[in-house]
């Protein structure tokens, strides 16, 4: 079968929804079957290639509104060469995105059957006259696609509750997941970065990692004000955005590293004593969550979509009330003050995981969908 992804962002864009595509895809090809990704075009790289995973990437122009975090496809798309490779199901990641759109309606006026992966749980815009223009677009969105007539997953139960606020009831979840036996090999990988060493955590100091965009939702800034409070603690910041230069500009424990290729990320939450995530953006399943329970790194979050599945209690993860620096400070206090309790939460997290959040579970539900969609056709 060949198997189309169309998701507005792509790697090497960082962010859980390209990952997502990336994992799915590739175990397409692993199965035997063609995987094409349909995505934004990016300064310096070509508009189609063939990666190293064997997935046949096709960028299409694109405005970058929102710097980038929201692409608007430019009119009339040059996409007669992919509607000519016989496609036999698609999989569109999220509701809102124009390219959604064109991707669902071209997908029903050629009678390819599809689904649709949506992975948030609230408005992408917030207050003022861009909040309710924002919260109107989703809704036209929406039902533009719903009128399309495909079926729509959440990648967690909080995701397929809140497309009720469309007046979409989701088929079902596809949760967002890892493959912990490719983690752990990643963590041993060479070249192997001694992240302790490099960022010269003291003797019996403590390592903090933190993985994401670094936007204000995200909450990087709020907890390297908190690591700042802590001796001995050190905070490595993987990612980028608006805030990195202020991240950088704070020195000292605090270390911004940019964006840092996923083995090096894998070993950071491998050696890491703690990851700590206190966003407040509408998520959907964070998939540094997913790693860093991989790595059996102890986690210390926010209530955000997923977490309670993943992490059902406080045996699993320590949480967070709100996201005040002195409040981030307190958690951390808490999780590290007892490597054995924290050793225990991170054990029963990672049995969590292993049973419940796996891409071969995910690829299986996906492939049915899509061999039940090929029958009826």
């Amino acid at each position: 079968m060949t198997f189309c992804f169309f998701t507005a962002q792509y790697l090497p864009t960082p962010g859980g929804v390209e990952r997502y595509t990336w994992n799915l895809a590739r175990r397409c090809v692993a199965a035997g079957h063609r995987a094409l990704i349909v995505t934004s075009a990016l300064p310096g790289l070509p508009a189609r290639e063939r990666d190293a995973d064997g997935l046949e990437i096709y960028r299409l122009p694109a405005f970058p509104v929102m710097g980038g975090r929201f692409p608007v496809l430019r009119p009339l798309p040059p996409a007669a060469d992919l509607w000519a490779q016989k496609i036999d199901f698609a999989v569109i990641q999220t509701r809102m995105y124009p390219q959604c759109i064109w991707a669902a309606r071209q997908c029903k006026k050629r009678g390819i059957p599809a689904l649709v992966i949506d992975h948030s749980t609230g408005y992408m815009m917030h207050g003022g006259l861009g909040g309710v223009l924002g919260r109107w677009y989703e809704h036209f969105a929406c039902g533009v696609i719903r009128r399309c007539g495909f079926p729509f997953y959440g990648v967690s139960g909080d995701v397929c509750r809140w497309l009720q606020t469309f007046g979409i009831t989701a088929a079902g979840t596809l949760p967002n997941a890892v493959d912990p036996g490719e983690l752990a090999v990643l963590s041993a990988a060479d070249p192997r970065t001694d992240w302790r060493q490099t960022l010269q955590v003291p003797e019996g100091g403590h390592l903090i990692a933190f993985v994401g965009r670094l936007i204000p939702e995200k909450g990087a800034l709020r907890l390297a004000k908190a690591v700042q409070q802590l001796p001995g603690c050190v905070l490595a910041v993987a990612g980028t955005g608006p805030e990195e230069e202020a991240l950088r500009a704070l020195g000292g424990s605090v270390h911004a590293l940019g964006a840092l290729p996923h083995p090096q990320i894998v070993q950071l939450l491998s050696q890491a004593d703690c990851y700590c995530l206190p966003t407040e953006y509408a998520e959907g399943f964070p998939t540094t969550l997913l790693e860093a329970a991989a790595c059996r790194c102890p986690i210390v979050c926010t209530h955000t979509a997923g977490t309670g599945e993943l992490l059902p209690d406080e045996s699993y993860a320590v949480y967070l009330d709100d996201t005040r620096p002195e409040t981030l400070a307190g958690a951390l206090r808490t999780a590290l003050k007892d490597p054995d309790a924290a050793r225990r939460r991170a054990d029963r997290t990672f049995e969590n995981l292993t049973a419940h959040f796996t891409w071969q579970a995910v690829f299986a539900t996906m492939m049915k969908t899509a061999q039940d969609a090929q029958a009826e056709r």
